[in-house]
């Protein structure tokens, strides 16, 4: 029997989005300008109103200078990620 993954912890990646934003001392503002998001996105994201798309948080990846996977990573905090 197949066990599906467990569900990812979005609220471990909201989190690590708010962190990321504060370490840099960046504003939404701010963030929408290194990312070329709307301002609105990562309040959104952070708020837990929405989980962004795939092109959404690679944006925010960049704006950080991190890999996507450095970033994404945290979708995995609660669990063991399967394969490793």
């Amino acid at each position: 029997m197949i066990t599906p993954p467990p569900d990812p912890n979005l609220a471990a990646l909201r989190l690590e989005l708010a962190r990321l934003r504060a370490g840099r001392g960046w504003s939404y503002d701010e963030l929408a300008e290194h990312s070329g998001l709307s301002r609105r996105t990562p309040i959104e994201i952070e708020q837990g109103r929405t989980v962004g798309t795939l092109a959404t948080w690679h944006a925010i990846a960049h704006a950080f200078e991190l890999p996507l996977g450095d970033l994404t990573a945290r979708l995995c905090d609660d669990h063991t990620p399967s394969g490793t």
